[in-house]
């Protein structure tokens, strides 16, 4: 994203394609002159307006509602004018082209990605935290992400952080009175409670954290691949999970040459399951380039799911499969075709006893509730403990950062000589931690690497 500037910005803020209406969005500081430029008559604020949208030479480019927003009254901060029409590709170009011509005097643009975002944060209309969620509610693939993403944008996230914030600045307030008069001789720890008020601010950032890690697999969700050998059911899996015929499935090895890839949600939580192709020895260029690919997105995957048959499981190519999967990777493994075994006259699946494997039959569905719940537990997803917000990547490093100075702080307090120099150090670095969270603090580079990945028009 380019540099900040105050330039008044125009976009198409609704996806591309047709639909009933759409719309153009206009921020800038002062507007006036392009809304005398548009319409013969003056547009009165926050009231909407049925006209016609002509070009330069009078004629009807569409006609629809007008709003204009004077600031700071607006979603930006600045004068907002939206034009809503109908939704068509080329009606939106035009309405769109209609607005540069005429914004011409006040150098009017185009928007980057994100840029109307942008500038609400940089106008106290959001925080971070909340602009982010802008974004997540874009994005949301399920009822409890949208849920939990207009929660964050609401606040309820940023009210947190900043409670806690505001509790450190407290605690640093007493600690900083007692060094600036030591002649006093205060026992400030017993004073002033601060032990206790310490002890309560890295409980609730502990807890703070753990809702954070339920927000963040709400959001992110798991990159599940499913692994094995030719025709062990990887196909039929994706399927069962899907609810769908997402993949080919036929009796003939070696069927699936690439990736095949489908999201699936289970309690809202986002699963992108990716099935492969079989892994095996093979001198086929075309199939060996598929798994060579499989292997690509084992590398990459968050869970494993090792497929075997149940008839054969634990033989020899398994057993080399298993050896080259990631160590540090959790595997499942998964004993498919339990139905077959029960025709042979078997009663059990030997074996399969622990919290790592599983027996299932993708055919008939058994087990596969089960498979379910093992992916939740290994994403460490807690229902009871769900958390109201979303979170991102960068807001669980700053909590945990911020633990891991309030922990240091402690540690400072409770040594003999109580340097409290140190211990209103480490307050400082938690408190600049959270602050990132909520963007008080935060890097050109921070900004224009979020906003960027929003689309153009919010």
């Amino acid at each position: 994203m380019a540099a900040y500037s105050h330039q008044p910005i125009v976009a198409i803020a609704t996806a591309p394609g047709r639909g009933g209406i759409g719309v153009v969005r206009v921020s800038g500081r002062d507007l006036s002159r392009l809304v005398e430029a548009l319409f013969p008559t003056p547009l009165q604020p926050r009231h909407a307006h049925y006209l016609p949208f002509n070009d330069a030479q009078g004629l009807p480019i569409d006609a629809g509602i007008a709003l204009y927003f004077k600031a700071p009254h607006s979603y930006t901060g600045e004068d907002v004018l939206e034009l809503q029409g109908h939704g068509g590709p080329a009606v939106l170009r035009r309405l769109l082209e209609r607005c540069i011509e005429a914004g011409r005097d006040i150098e009017l643009r185009h928007a980057e990605p994100g840029e109307f975002t942008r500038r609400a944060f940089l106008n106290e209309r959001l925080d971070l935290a909340q602009a982010e969620a802008v974004a997540d509610l874009i994005d949301a693939s399920s009822e409890a992400a949208a849920r939990s993403a207009m929660a964050s944008l609401s606040g309820e996230f940023s009210n947190r952080v900043n409670a806690l914030a505001d509790r450190i600045v407290h605690l640093r307030m007493l600690v900083e009175a007692t060094l600036d008069f030591p002649e006093e001789e205060i026992d400030f720890l017993e004073k002033y409670q601060a032990r206790s008020a310490l002890e309560e601010i890295r409980r609730d950032l502990a807890a703070l954290v753990r809702q954070a890690r339920q927000g963040m697999i709400l959001r992110e969700g798991l990159q599940v691949v499913l692994a094995g050998q030719p025709n062990v059911g990887k196909s039929s899996l994706l399927n069962a999970l899907a609810g769908d015929d997402i993949a080919i499935v036929t009796p003939i090895a070696g069927t699936t040459r690439d990736k095949v890839a489908q999201q699936i949600h289970i309690q809202g939580v986002p699963l992108h399951i990716i099935d492969t192709a079989g892994l095996r020895d093979t001198e086929d260029t075309v199939e060996s380039l598929g798994i060579a690919r499989s292997w690509a997105e084992i590398e990459k995957a968050d869970v494993i799911i090792h497929l075997q048959d149940a008839r054969t499981h634990n033989d020899e190519l398994d057993s080399a499969i298993t050896q080259r999967l990631p160590p540090r990777t959790p595997v499942l493994k998964v004993y498919n075709k339990i139905d077959l075994l029960e025709a042979d006259g078997a009663t059990a699946l030997p074996g399969v006893a622990s919290n790592s494997t599983l027996g299932i039959s993708a055919k008939t569905g058994a087990g596969l509730g089960d498979l379910r719940q093992r992916l939740l537990d290994i994403a460490g997803w807690n229902p009871s403990a769900e958390s109201p917000w979303l979170a991102r990547e960068r807001h669980l490093r700053a909590l945990t950062l911020a633990a891991e100075h309030m922990d240091i702080a402690d540690e400072h307090a409770s040594h003999n000589d109580r340097v409290l120099d140190l211990f209103a150090e480490e307050l400082r670095l938690a408190h600049d931690d959270l602050c990132t969270i909520t963007g008080q603090f935060t890097s050109d580079d921070l900004l224009g690497e979020i906003f960027s990945s929003f689309c153009i028009g919010k």
